[in-house]
């Protein structure tokens, strides 16, 4: 088990960090067949390999229990989204060395925001799965970068450590009788069809004029960094998002008239995607949406003269 917590859970829930610290500890201490207890065991063979190593066996031990991993004291964020949006990045490698650098702090009991990045990169390298759960459907993972830049940040950095990308969820808790998991790419297909392709959603956004074309324009922002980390976007989503975002006249026209800059963006993201390899878009569809964007480009030039 490997938890990384935001830098606000950190600050406001101190002490249930605590408690799952304890629980590690507890875990650790049974006096159970290592094929029973998996944490016991893990904990017992890094405690051997540190003291072969040189290090005391107490600060060993120590180093053994930690399971929970966040910024440094004072810091927010995993990093990602930051460099995703500065498209300061090459591949996952990138992503994941963010995402250590940021999140590789241990928190518990007897450590408050201890540098512990090997020991981080050393838990990431043995996660076969990554969950995270939400507990509304109020808003979801591509209402806000933060979901991509932890979430698919953890995957992005998982695979570049081990090589291969692990099996993720995404819980759903909003009916606490009803609790579902999907996998991510599941959830995405799910909310494609639920909300971000649906007809009667995109009406409701246009009748917020400039906002509503600018949270459009930052969803398939979202959108783009959770590919960029868990790669959950398939051919057929980046095409519905072209043709119903950019390439509709109707869409072009609207978007043209309260936010042309948010129209810009989405035909940038959606070219980075090509470029990227992340879409193997059709040679015609790759030419319409440059198209549009030079003309996009050509109008907003015309705006500030």
């Amino acid at each position: 088990m490997t938890i990384r917590a935001s830098g606000m859970f950190r600050d406001a829930f101190l002490n249930v960090i605590h408690l799952i610290d304890q629980a590690v500890e507890m875990v650790a201490n049974l006096d159970e067949p290592e094929d029973l207890n998996f944490v016991a065991a893990h904990v017992r063979q890094e405690v051997a390999e540190k003291v072969a190593q040189g290090i005391n066996p107490e600060q060993a031990r120590e180093e053994a229990l930690w399971r929970i991993f966040s910024d440094p004291p004072g810091c927010y964020g995993a990093g990602v989204s930051n460099l995703i949006t500065a498209r300061n990045w090459r591949d996952e490698k990138d992503l994941g060395e963010v995402y250590v650098t940021w999140g590789g702090y241990a928190y518990s009991r007897r450590s408050f925001g201890k540098d512990a990045r090997p020991a981080f990169r050393q838990r990431l390298a043995l996660v076969e799965a990554t969950v995270k759960n939400e507990d509304t459907r109020e808003i979801d993972m591509y209402d806000s970068d933060d979901f991509y830049s932890y979430h698919g940040g953890m995957v992005a950095a998982v695979k570049a450590i081990k090589g291969e990308p692990p099996m993720s969820f995404s819980g759903d808790s909003s009916d606490p009788a009803r609790v579902r998991v999907r996998t991510l790419d599941e959830e995405t297909r799910y909310i494609f069809r639920a909300r971000v392709l649906n007809p009667k959603w995109i009406e409701s956004m246009k009748r917020h004029g400039y906002k509503g074309a600018g949270d459009l324009s930052h969803l398939v922002e979202v959108a783009f960094g959770w590919d960029a980390t868990a790669g959950v976007l398939e051919d057929w989503l980046y095409e519905a998002l072209a043709h119903k975002y950019a390439l509709d006249p109707s869409m072009q026209d609207w978007f043209k008239e309260v936010n042309p800059w948010a129209l810009q963006n989405i035909v940038e993201h959606l070219l980075e995607a090509i470029e990227r390899g992340m879409w193997q878009a059709a040679p015609e569809m790759n030419e319409a949406l440059r198209e549009l964007y030079l003309e996009i480009e050509g109008e907003l030039e015309a705006r500030t003269e």
